[in-house]
């Protein structure tokens, strides 16, 4: 990969830019950002170190049991764990484990990747999911650290790019003494890139720990709703608030004291939701503002960072956004909280999870706004169509969360040759 070291490096003064004005729109942390240059805020602890990257929130989602369960294994070992992203790093705040540090990855510049490496020098390096950086992973080679791919994925359109650089991608792959793929499907892909000693185990996030929940906070909510009819229409999209209003709007001519409940994927744009609503001249209240549910509120606005655990356990019926304009949405999370799930037609990104789920009757698929419509009046009408779905999905999930521990028994080799190697 020496072509893409030598361009990374002819282009350093369009990447710093780059990197500055990302900083200028709030999506580089201020305050950490010579992270991103490879610079650490920590020092290195004593002794042994797994360094595992997960790319962004729903990596580390993914990630964040397996990191626990390896503490929990491997108790003497310290783990690191980067991501790329501002959100990723707010949410780890208050959810890193014990003996488990975060820092930024340094973008994929060789002097970036190699103040990285020197300073924490790690014994063992794991991979999560898609993100595949050259120089890094060229450097970890070069420096001998033992790497596995786990939770791999890699979809056509990702896959036919590679084949266009098939030489490039087996040196890269060529890093890992281990692969684990979600699917068949992925795991062939990797193997006909070059990837050794693959195979398919299905997806962590099918043993993700629950989202977790402020008690306080769920128990005030509760409060304020009462009996009312609620929904949740959960990690919305451009366009998809829209259609969360005019469903509400057809629910509430039979239910007046319906609530509708609204989570955008993205927090930041709730002044910009806000003004959506207004429009319509509903009444509502935006938790970012701190404002209460009132008897007279007929959406609520929750746009505030890392509470979608307290959503779901707050509503039992849940449609899960990102499927109508985007690609979906991780609909096991909802699940292991108990909900019902009604998803749009686009899970492009959850395609074999969305085809799995719905073949065991564990969740609804709808085409489009009317047939959601007819699905949320069919669940408030008819509550035992919503225990269905919930007592369907409680095997099905049972049944996939054996991932975990095949990862885990995978791994041991790995970290008993890494501890010999360091004796």
């Amino acid at each position: 990969m020496k072509p893409y070291r030598l361009l990374t490096d002819f282009l350093a003064p369009l990447i710093n830019l780059y990197l500055r004005i990302r900083q200028q729109r709030g999506r580089e942390d201020q305050d950490r950002f010579q992270e991103r240059l490879g610079i650490a805020s920590l020092p290195r602890p004593a002794g042994k170190l797994v360094w595992c990257h997960a790319a962004s929130v729903g990596e580390m989602m993914s990630v964040m049991t397996l990191l626990q369960a390896l503490r929990a294994r491997h108790e003497e070992w310290t783990i690191l764990l980067t991501t790329g992203t501002v959100t990723s790093a707010q949410l780890i705040a208050k959810r890193l484990p014990e003996g488990v540090l975060h820092q930024y990855v340094p973008v994929d510049r060789w002097s970036y990747v190699t103040h990285f490496l020197d300073h924490w020098q790690p014994d063992l390096a794991l991979w999560i999911e898609s993100e595949l950086w050259p120089n890094m992973l060229t450097a970890l080679k070069k420096r001998n650290v033992p790497a596995a791919l786990l939770n791999g994925r890699m979809s056509e359109r990702s896959y036919r790019r590679w084949r266009f650089i098939k030489n490039g991608a087996e040196k890269m792959l060529s890093v890992f003494s281990l692969g684990l793929a979600q699917t068949g499907t992925e795991a062939n892909r990797f193997a006909s890139l070059g990837l050794k000693n693959v195979s398919a185990i299905g997806n962590l996030k099918y043993a993700a720990t629950p989202l977790p929940c402020d008690e306080n906070a769920l128990l005030k909510l509760r409060t304020e709703i009462g009996e009312r009819p609620v929904w949740l229409m959960a990690s919305t999209h451009s366009g998809e608030e829209e259609i969360a209003l005019r469903v509400h709007a057809k629910l509430a001519r039979k239910r007046k004291n319906l609530l509708t409940i609204i989570v955008p994927r993205h927090p930041e744009r709730g002044h910009e939701i806000a003004k959506i609503i207004t429009k319509t001249g509903l009444s509502f209240a935006q938790r970012s503002k701190k404002e209460e549910i009132t008897s007279a509120t007929s959406l609520y606005l929750a746009d505030t960072m890392g509470e979608l655990g307290l959503f779901y356990r707050l509503t039992k019926t849940v449609c899960l956004a990102g499927s109508f304009t985007w690609g979906g949405h991780n609909p096991i999370e909802p699940v292991q909280l108990g909900c019902a799930v009604i998803f749009g037609p686009r899970m492009d990104n959850f395609s074999v999870m969305a085809d799995d789920i719905l073949g065991h009757r564990a969740a609804q698929q709808v085409d489009n706004e009317e047939e959601l419509i007819e699905a949320l009046e069919t669940h408030m009408e008819h509550p035992e169509e919503s225990r269905r779905l919930i007592e369907a999905a409680k095997p099905w999930l049972k049944e996939k969360q054996s991932v975990l521990e095949e990862t885990l028994l995978l791994l041991d080799p790995f970290f008993m040759t890494a501890k010999k190697a360091k004796a």
